[in-house]
């Protein structure tokens, strides 16, 4: 098998979530500190994480912990404390957005690239390659050809790349709209999601070319069809966005790119990054958690229908159409079946997007709770399914490593050797009485059903090797012989897990740029030195310094609203649109069609 080792990073907001990621087969977990995470709303205390950090390594799995706002000059000296007590504690690497963390003194723990660092061509990678960075996080925007002149070009560092969860509709995520709008910085780990608003969309006459339009909300990745062609580009972290949604979105995801992935490994093209296999009782599917429907964005090539202009929430799958509307009692042409206590969404006549719930279900007929706004002709999604997530709960899912144990016979009693699939090995003894059977055959079934009983922790039994001949013990004495072996195993597993350490710099490191505007975040003095040092001559400070001046450029997106209301100049100038909120908010869409991106600007 190829030694190219590959993972399956999942998400974590909270300590729950991270147990059910590592029990569903993620190779690594990232998650939110105390402080400083661009999830401001999934911080985790660091006891919180420790657990996680123990029971993740035991599978040889990882944990990251993302310090990934940008910081204020105040701010270093806790930050720095901060990595090197997660240091303390174990973590296997640091996802950071500020490159003051290069200046600190911190310990050797390998630093990651957030995406926010703009990680989108060969130099910009190349660069952080040179700086030691363990890895990159790709631009969301990325295709496969410009994924593998990353990898060819800097061969040295890990390449990360989202292939599942929501999309920021502006470039890498750098986004300042939030900000703007209303001081909670996304930068800063308080983003209010303003891109997820609608809005009226006029041209410069003041003509209505949308209503009740969510422009610049966009699907989320799904990427699952694409693996082995990343895999091949030269991602060897496969991630899943996540860290505000909920334990079933978690279980649910992990588990099916888990399949999908070992699905693609068993060719033998690479190997699994961590230990253990996963048994579970039921078929995961991405469509029953969150999701805004699906789109491969740019992988390969521009994808028209990567926008969802109606609405930002999970419409879930199409249930059936209205033909009678009977007070609750509904007459309709069912696509699924429908049970109690699901949970139907649907656009009424003025579409707003409204929700209700199924009371009783008879077939082509349902009650439901609300029936307000549903008329002849209406379109059911059902966004909950409560006998799938009833299943889910209650699934049987469980990670295991497979041991061999061999029973040996010694002076005055027994020892029991445990030898796991990755090679660890640990015994224990006891002292106890122990004879000649009577019935060689059945002490032999006893003694192997006896040591095979290791449910309840994370081991499974192989092969079983017994004494020649087998011999009589006492259940109990065997059982308390067991235990102890699966202690020792298991203290020997977590003493042996080798930690990475950051890799110095090892050539002079220049920045691929000389003058750096805003968007390079820039927030305190020591980002600023180190950058200069590195060959930047300008650097502009970063706009949560002061108040966002109106005119100021807030995003600037591959996205392009002309080209999803099918009005692309096809590289010929075209003239801004306007963005209108329900508060009188204005932003205006400039668009540079001869690099085909989208610039928005705030204006009032």
């Amino acid at each position: 098998m190829n030694g190219k080792s590959i993972e399956l990073l999942a998400p974590a907001k909270n300590l729950a979530c991270g147990l059910a990621a590592i029990e569903c087969g993620a190779d690594s977990v990232y998650i939110g500190a105390e402080r400083f995470g661009a999830r401001q709303a999934a911080a985790n205390s660091r006891e919180d994480i420790a657990r996680l950090i123990s029971r993740a390594h035991l599978f040889r799995a990882k944990v990251y912990v993302a310090v990934n706002t940008i910081l204020r000059d105040a701010e270093l000296e806790d930050a720095r404390r901060l990595v090197g007590q997660l240091h303390d504690d174990g973590v296997d690497g640091v996802i950071v957005q500020d490159f003051a963390f290069l200046e600190l003194d911190l310990p050797p723990v390998p630093l990651i690239a957030s995406t926010q660092m703009h990680n989108l061509t060969p130099e910009r990678v190349s660069f952080l390659q040179d700086l030691g960075f363990k890895r990159a996080i790709l631009a969301r925007e990325l295709s496969l050809v410009e994924i593998r002149r990353i990898a060819a070009a800097a061969p040295g560092i890990e390449l990360e790349f989202f292939v599942h969860g929501a999309l920021c509709v502006s470039y890498s995520g750098r986004c300042y709209l939030s900000y703007a709008r209303g001081g909670r910085s996304a930068n800063r780990g308080e983003c209010a999601q303003p891109c997820r608003k609608p809005y009226e969309v006029r041209d410069g006459s003041g003509r209505i070319v949308a209503e009740n339009c969510h422009a610049l909300c966009l699907k989320d990745s799904n990427l699952s069809a694409r693996l082995r062609e990343l895999l091949r580009a030269g991602i060897t972290s496969f991630k899943i966005e996540g860290r505000l949604k909920d334990e079933d979105y978690v279980r649910n995801t992990v588990l099916f790119y888990r399949r999908a992935l070992d699905e693609l490994l068993s060719g033998g093209e690479a190997r699994k990054a961590s230990s253990g296999a996963v048994a579970a009782d039921f078929t995961p599917d991405p469509g029953k958690t969150f999701n805004r429907g699906y789109t491969t964005y740019f992988l390969q090539g521009r994808d028209a229908a990567m926008h969802c202009h109606a609405a930002p929430a999970f419409m879930g799958e199409p249930a059936g159409m209205v033909r009678e509307v009977h007070g609750t009692r509904l007459e309709i042409q069912e696509q699924v079946a429908l049970n109690p206590g699901d949970g139907l969404c649907f656009f009424d006549q003025k579409a707003a997007l409204r929700g209700t719930a199924v009371n009783q279900a008879e077939g082509g007929r349902i009650w439901v709770e609300d029936p307000a706004g549903i008329a002849p002709g209406t379109s059911l999604f059902r966004n909950h399914d409560r006998l799938w997530l009833k299943a889910l709960a209650s699934a049987r899912v469980e990670r295991r490593l497979r041991v061999a144990l061999e029973l040996f016979r010694t002076q005055g009693g027994l020892k029991l050797k445990l030898k796991d699939e990755d090679g660890i090995e640990a015994c224990a003894t006891a002292q106890c009485a122990v004879a000649c059977p009577k019935n060689a055959d059945l002490a032999a079934q006893t003694l192997k059903r006896q040591l095979a009983k290791l449910g309840g922790t994370p081991f499974e039994a192989g092969d079983v090797t017994l004494p020649v001949p087998p011999v009589f013990v006492p259940v109990a004495a065997l059982n308390s012989l067991r235990r102890k072996a699966v202690e020792a195993l298991t203290a020997a597993r977590l003493r042996s897990y080798a930690r990475e350490r950051r890799q110095p710099m090892t050539t002079p490191a220049k920045h691929p740029e000389t003058n750096l505007g805003f968007e390079a975040n820039v927030l305190n003095r020591t980002a600023e030195k180190f950058l200069r040092a590195h060959g930047v001559t300008t650097v502009a400070p970063a706009l949560e310094t002061g108040p966002v001046p109106a005119g100021t450029r807030v995003m600037t997106c591959k996205y392009c609203l002309r080209r999803a209301l099918q009005a692309c100049g096809q590289g010929r100038p075209l003239a801004p649109l306007f963005l209108h909120d329900a508060k009188g908010g204005r932003l205006r869409l400039e668009f540079d069609c001869g690099r085909c991106l989208m610039g928005v600007y705030v204006e009032k």
